[in-house]
């Protein structure tokens, strides 16, 4: 199997080169030539299992062939419950059991033995570029830390993180480095983009990426949606349908990309936060991307989502694309009430990211919908316990993980949002 450019102007790839790569040569996401079908009718036991079974199908000419099993094993080696809520037939999909305690260790450790295993040990060090708007830094972070042959620079928009994020991407050292950037996520992932994308800076620097553009983070994700919507169907024999908050997209087209290979998930409906790029193009408006806008539920604060364009490249039309899919706005004040409300009216503590999901299945339950969904629970509560304790009135304690990495000093350093600093930076 071979990848090619949502842009069009790349030749086929294989695997192992747009893994390496991350961004398309032309500035285009890699897509697989075609989406491969898997036999998902009998659930494998464990969640690994269930990975090395969604991989498979795009790793036949990798060389990383003979070693995907192990890859799954370690990657995957933390389950993602499927547990159900307060409601009948509510769920919530938990993705937050990992080493920093967000979705995104998942595909970040995959992706770190991954490039590990491609890594010729005798050339120059890869620098792994990250542009985060809260989370995925730090399991970039974790995933790549103390891993020889690699350093990891982080980009972060100076203030717009949670506390404890912020100490989540800067408690590394070693070959982990983490930027204070003035300025948004979006400026953070536009600067990323022109780095991977500059010839000249790559033909001096090896670099890599482990944002949601890297097939590294999109297709490992699919995993966890074919997990739970295999188990579920094989008990109930009944599709389920999930929630997805939603940033930069790369999760919602995971859940995509598992329901293409032939998993039984249903409808995926986006979560946004008042960042409503998404909500206004699927209700039939354009497609416009806008500036920023600082949330409660920060990690999607996103205003030109990235894996948008794989979408609009799977799809034929926009009207195909939007009958795919609905998307809803969640604005700060009710995150704050879901959140207020979330242990009594679903049994759960839930992060502001959450909250937006939780609030759109309160909307289908309102309006009569009787189908099974599951919210995707993104994040742990107590990354975000400013927040969230004030509204739920106790202490949410940290998972021994995260309270491991609180625990260590943090530090990072100031950098204005301007390609030439960051071209020095990476040069030096």
């Amino acid at each position: 199997m071979e990848f090619i450019s949502t842009r069009g102007q790349v030749a086929p790839t294989p695997i192992d080169a747009a893994l390496v790569a991350g961004l398309a040569p032309d500035g285009g996401l890699y897509v697989p030539e075609a989406i491969p079908t898997v036999d998902f009718t009998v659930p494998a036991g464990t969640l690994a299992a269930t990975a090395l079974r969604t991989l498979a199908p795009f790793f036949v000419d990798s060389a990383l062939r003979g070693r995907l099993e192990a890859i799954c094993a370690d990657a995957f080696s933390f389950d993602a419950p499927l547990r159900p809520l307060a409601g009948r037939g509510d769920h919530v999909l938990e993705l937050f059991h990992g080493p920093t305690a967000a979705f995104k260790d998942y595909a970040a450790r995959f992706l770190a033995r991954a490039l590990e295993g491609l890594r010729d040990p005798a050339s120059p060090p890869t620098t792994i570029l990250v542009a985060t708007s809260g989370d995925t830094g730090a399991a970039v972070a974790a995933a790549f830390h103390r891993r020889p042959g690699f350093r990891v620079v982080i980009l972060y928009p100076d203030g717009k993180v949670s506390p404890r994020q912020a100490h989540g991407l800067g408690c590394w050292g070693d070959n982990v480095s983490a930027w204070r950037v003035e300025g948004s996520f979006d400026d953070c992932q536009r600067l990323a983009k022109q780095a991977l994308s500059d010839e000249a800076l790559r033909a001096r620097v090896a670099l890599g990426s482990a944002n949601s553009i890297s097939l590294g983070r999109l297709l490992p994700q699919a995993a966890y949606y074919a997990h739970a919507a295999s188990h579920f169907h094989a008990a109930h024999r009944r599709t389920l349908n999930f929630i997805v908050p939603t940033g930069n997209l790369g999760n919602a087209s995971a859940a995509f990309v598992a329901r293409s290979m032939g998993a039984p998930v249903g409808e995926i409906r986006l979560a946004c936060n008042a960042n409503d790029t998404l909500p206004r193009y699927f209700a039939g408006g354009d497609y416009a991307p806008h500036a920023t806008r600082a949330t409660l539920a920060n990690a999607m604060d996103v205003g030109a989502p990235s894996n948008f364009e794989r979408l609009r490249h799977w799809h034929g039309s926009d009207a195909q694309l939007r009958a795919g899919f609905v998307a809803g706005s969640v604005d700060d004040a009710t995150i704050r009430k879901v959140v207020a409300a979330a242990p009594a009216r679903h049994g759960i503590v839930a992060c502001p990211h959450t909250a937006t999901a939780l609030r759109l299945l309160q909307d289908l339950r309102d309006a009569g919908d009787v189908r099974d969904w599951a919210v995707v629970a993104t994040a742990h509560p107590a990354k975000f316990e400013t927040i969230v304790e004030p509204l739920v009135g106790r202490v949410v304690e940290p998972p021994p993980a995260l309270a491991e990495c609180l625990a260590r000093p943090a530090q990072a350093q100031a950098l204005a949002a301007d390609y030439d600093a960051l071209r020095r930076l990476l040069e030096g």
